[in-house]
This record gives C-alpha cells, structure tokens and sequence, in this order.
C-alpha cells in the first residue's frame, strides 16, 4: 500500500513532483484552464481560492495561496499573529468539474509551520487511515446520500421543487413519493443529468431513489477506500447544488427542514479487509464472522461519541425519534432511538444487511464531517477488534415496541436525545481525541456547546404558539 500521510511538508512536496506535468497535461487536455484547490473545513465544508492553471505548478509544490483558517473556522488556539496554513494539492484526488469542465477541483492537505495542521480534518483521516494500513487493515466505506431539491416561490419562501399538488390542497398520505412512477418522472429533468454525470465519473451508480418525503432523494452508488469515499462525498454535495442552480432550483441536506418530512439521512456502511489476504474480515464463509461481531462491539462502546460527529447539528436531533405526528407516510421514521444492533433490522442504529458484509451505522446525516466520521468508525471498528469487545445479542425485533422498562432489562442504552448530550459524550472520548486530536476536538467542542447555547436561547414558532396564550 502506498504513504499517504506524511508528517513533512517538504516530503509531501516531493511525493507531487513526479506526478505535476503528467496532471497538468490531462488538466489541459480536458480543457481545464482554472483550478480550485480545497481543502475542508471543521465542519467538513470545502474552502478555496481558485487559480489559473499558469499557477498550476506553484500551486502542487506548496507555492500558492495561504490561508488564514484559524480566522474562519472557530479554532480558536491561534492568533491573527500567527502563520497562515498551506494547502497542498493531493494529485490523486483531482475531480474535473462535469457542469463546468474549465474547472477542476482538486483536493488538498493543510500544513503550517512545516507539519500536518492539527485541525485539518482530511490529515487527520489520513493519519488513521495510515495507521490502521500499518497495522494490517483497510478500511471502505459506501454513503447513501439523501437530500431534498427545494425552490423558491413568488414571494420567496422555500418551497418543494417536485411537488404538482397545489398548496392548500389535500395531499395523498402513505408515501405518495416514495419509490413512485409518476414522481419520478416528474423528476428526471433533473435527475438525468445528475445519472449522466455520476456515470461520466465512473461512480457505478445503482440507482436513484424518491424517497418518503415530497421531492427527497436517495443515491446508491459504489463503495471504495475510505479517502476516496470522503473525497466523493464533498464532491458530490457540491455537484448536486450546481446541477439544482441550473433548473431554477437548490439542494438542502438539512435533515430534518419540516415536520412533516422524513429525515434525510446519510448512512454509512463501513467493511475491513486485512491486507495480508485482500480479504473482507467481516465474512466468515457466508456467515458474519468473528470479527464483524467485535467491530460492532467497538462501534456501540463509542456510539455516543460517534453520533456527535455523524449527527453534528441541533436539527440532526429533530430526525432521531421513533415517531412523528402528521407524518408523510404512516407513523415510524424508520431512524434509530436506541444503541443497539440487528440482523437487517433498520430500527437499531447499526444493521447487519442481509445482501453484503458491511456494518451499516443509520444515525448519521449529511451535516456531518465525513473525513472525522469515517476516522472514529474505522477506529471504533479496530478497537473493538483487537479488544475482543463483546457486542451482547442482536437486537432483531422492533425497537420502537420497547418500553422504557424493556430496554433497562435488555441493557439497551438511548442514542443522544439532542446536541448537547452527544457532545458531552464526545468531549470525555478517548478514542475521539487519538481520531481528532485535543486541538481538534476542543474547537469542535466548544462550537458545538456554542451552538446548542445560540439554539436554546431562540424563540421558536412552536414555543409562541403552545404558551404565548395558555399562560
């Protein structure tokens, strides 16, 4: 396997040398004539500041454009006296632009004074990505990625981009969108560009899925290595919104934008294979193996930490209930409550599929920081590994029957209720500061106590409504 984590800036710069005129040519013959190099923020969100591709060599040998992330981001330990960060382009992470092949975005490491920038959340995946390769294992990831298309109406409030029933009207319950022909047809102006590119990209797209709620969607593409699976992630979010600016439209990945809404969610489903046999060590035959047992063991010791990373947001919380009123298709959300998992049992926060040997984790959305949350799976995952964790029977019956008594006597803990439980849990992790260091995890504790407090300081439409008079 080769290095992809280096500690030196300089070493970084040589392992791009080689690789720059060979880039450049297919960047050009593309006809790429501007490059964003981006690295990613805290909150998993890509910066840049784009270039010409006359600056193209300087850019890959760390001679471009610096940064002042700590001015930005909420990383708080430096100061405007301080040193800028260096981005420094990774070659083998160059995506040309498909709704603009002029552009090409090219994914990037941030260093300062020389080393790896200690609240740069792509180095810190490589570092564990590079540890774990060196103990033996690779890890892959596949993301099933849902979003809502949106619009806006005459007076411009956000609206339903596919929706043809009038807005007072009464609506068809039960899924109407779901999986429907009519909705779906209704929707390939869209989506037939989106397949178009995600084919050009050699994604190896499944299927696209109309999802429970009106105009939601759900993508099934392949799996890969747990970098390039980040990498994709980013990408895509930003393709799915330039595809939507060119219908009139926009994407939310918010999870949960209405009540009535299913939540959109963000899925992951993580294997491991041990190097020396290029195996899938979660497969014993055609049985879940030994291993695959322990790895959930490991992921269910840190599921409170790990939620805090993979459902990052005060609305990520609106989503994680086993039951909503007025629901658009029933009753249950189909969202885990409860830390526990199950043989292809949707209701438990991790699922062991019925049609592949990966462990599907079902409390996570697309706020999340994917480059921290597939470091503190692949971590939990190896922890529970090598410490023989014992993960307790499957739980495989509906979760949602369980009263509070049954899960006291089942030892069945609750998933964090709001944002400020799951970060509570994560600020005491150990295995979150080995993943993203103390530097890292006290600045994205902190803004995420700082979030919670500016979220339970508002007044809510809901609040008026239910004591403006009562009291």
């Amino acid at each position: 396997m080769k290095k992809i984590y280096y500690e030196d800036l300089n070493e970084a710069i040589e392992r791009n040398r080689s690789n720059i005129s060979s880039t450049k040519k297919k960047l050009e013959d593309a006809g790429v004539k501007y490059v964003l190099s981006c690295w990613i923020d805290m909150h998993g969100v890509p910066k840049t500041k784009p270039v010409p591709m006359s600056d193209f060599e300087p850019l890959c040998l760390g001679k471009g454009p610096q940064f002042a992330v700590h001015s930005i981001s909420f990383v708080p330990e430096l100061t405007p006296a301080d040193p800028d960060q260096i981005p420094l382009p990774d070659l083998n992470a160059v995506y040309v632009c498909p709704w603009d092949k002029t552009l090409a975005i090219i994914f990037a490491d941030l260093y300062w004074e020389g080393a790896p920038y200690n609240v740069c959340p792509r180095q810190a995946l490589k570092r564990i990505i590079q540890e774990k390769q060196n103990d033996g294992y690779q890890g892959f990831a596949g993301v099933e990625p849902e979003f809502i298309v949106m619009r806006y109406n005459e007076k411009g409030q956000p609206v339903k981009a596919i929706e043809n029933d009038p807005p007072e009207s009464i609506k068809p319950r039960r899924q109407a969108f779901g999986y429907d022909v009519e909705y779906s047809l209704d929707s390939m102006h869209f989506l037939k560009e989106l397949m178009d590119i995600l084919g050009e990209l050699g994604w190896d797209l499944h299927d696209v899925v109309a999802e429970g709620a009106y105009s939601q969607f759900e993508l099934d593409f392949h799996y890969t290595d747990l970098l390039q699976m980040a990498d994709r992630l980013v990408f895509l979010k930003i393709l799915l919104k330039e595809i939507a600016k060119k219908h009139n439209m926009f994407v939310t990945f918010m999870p949960k934008p209405t009540i009535g809404d299913w939540r959109s969610g963000g899925h992951i489903n993580f294997s491991l294979n041990e190097l020396k046999n290029n195996t899938n060590i979660f497969k014993d035959g055609d049985k879940w193996s030994e291993e695959s047992m322990h790895a959930v063991g490991g992921l269910l010791s840190n599921s409170e930490a790990i939620t805090a990373i993979t459902c990052p947001t005060v609305n990520s919380y609106n989503g994680l209930v086993p039951t909503v009123g007025g629901f658009e298709g029933g009753v249950h959300t189909w969202a885990p409550v409860n830390i526990t998992y199950g043989h292809n049992n949707r209701s438990a926060q991790f699922r062991l599929p019925q049609n592949r040997f990966c462990i599907e984790n079902r409390a996570a959305d697309l706020t999340m920081n994917i480059y921290l949350a597939l470091g503190m799976t692949i971590s939990a995952a190896i922890e529970g590994i090598e410490n023989k964790t014992d993960p307790g029977k499957p739980s495989d019956f509906d979760l949602y029957a369980l009263k509070d008594d049954d899960m006291k006597n089942l030892g069945i803990r609750r998933l964090p209720r709001n944002l400020l439980q799951a970060t509570e849990a994560l600020k005491n992790n150990k295995l979150a500061e080995k993943v993203m260091g103390k530097v890292m995890l006290n600045s994205y504790v902190n803004y995420k106590n700082d979030e919670w407090e500016r979220y339970h300081q508002a007044v809510t439409d809901w609040e008026i409504k239910e004591y403006l008079r009562l009291y």
